[in-house]
């Protein structure tokens, strides 16, 4: 069986992706590809990975895990999860003062699991400069040093990561892109999470660009796209890149920083930094970087 999981990064989609891809998902069961409730199998998944790490699985945990997960798990040649705090929680994502610490004990345990499967990692990185004020936030820690535990944003390397993540689980495909590249790339990352060919029509291919753009920009959009239809993903993804460029909702685009020590300057030094680490993510050997 193929296991398709999507794994994070914190703070980069809020479950959107998977809900989309849900909305395909009686079409998808017709082809063997399951996409099941998150509230079935993420506080499943988290207690058995929590069991397993640092010890040898039951023999029976993969077929007692499905079939709490699947209805007919004898039928599914591809899983389809999402838990973007697979790898930790807000509050412990910079705990031992680096990034991600748990990622080699939750991911080992994952792949005893599913030691037969094929196994399909996803994963979204995200600028620190927006990256870590979001978590922060989300982890409700009463200071910002509390919340680094020591580690210095400048330090941060989403590719350090990316090559711990292929170590761990060299095996494991994984399908790497950048956050902010999502409302260009939502369909693809749609169909690419489910498994399907890349022409298969879906259904929620502009679910993130309605979260981001003017209601009447989305009526100009989808009017355009009627009579002008695009005639590849390339030429569709410039209408949409041209269509944000007018019509995007500022608030949902800018955020507000709620860290009074930031300034503009580290703000720019950690966005440089970040797009040099996106060349060398993309520049990895056995990864699947998606791009625009």
């Amino acid at each position: 069986m193929q296991i398709a999981f999507h794994i994070g990064a914190n703070c980069t989609d809020d479950d959107q992706l998977i809900k989309s891809v849900r909305k395909n998902a009686s079409a998808l069961e017709l082809e063997g590809i399951h996409v099941p409730p998150i509230g079935r199998y993420r506080r499943l998944i988290r207690e058995t990975v929590q069991s397993v790490e640092g010890s040898t699985p039951n023999p029976n945990v993969r077929q007692t895990l499905l079939d709490a997960i699947i209805d007919n798990p004898h039928h599914t040649d591809r899983l389809v999860l999402s838990n973007s705090a697979f790898l930790g929680v807000a509050n412990r994502i910079f705990e031992g003062a680096s990034l991600y610490q748990m990622a080699e004990a939750k991911l080992l345990a994952l792949r005893q699991i599913f030691a037969d499967d094929e196994l399909d990692l996803y994963f979204a990185v995200r600028n620190p400069a927006s990256f870590v004020p979001a978590a922060y936030m989300e982890s409700k820690k009463a200071t910002f040093g509390a919340y680094m535990h020591g580690m210095d944003p400048m330090d941060i390397r989403w590719s350090v990561l990316v090559a711990r993540i292929r170590s761990i689980v060299p095996d494991a495909t994984l399908t790497v892109w950048a956050n902010e590249d999502t409302p260009l790339i939502w369909a693809e990352l749609i169909r690419d999470l489910s498994g399907v060919d890349p022409l298969t029509r879906i259904t929620g291919g502009f679910d993130l660009l309605s979260s981001i753009m003017s209601k009447t920009g989305m009526q100009r959009f989808t009017s355009y796209l009627k009579s002008h239809p695009p005639q590849s993903e390339a030429q569709k993804r410039r209408i949409i890149s041209a269509f944000l460029d007018k019509f995007a909702i500022e608030d949902e685009i800018d955020q507000e920083i709620p860290i009074p020590e930031w300034n503009d300057a580290l703000v720019d030094e950690l966005t440089d930094q970040y797009e040099d680490d996106l060349l060398t993510i993309q520049q990895m050997p056995n990864v699947r970087f998606i791009a625009p």
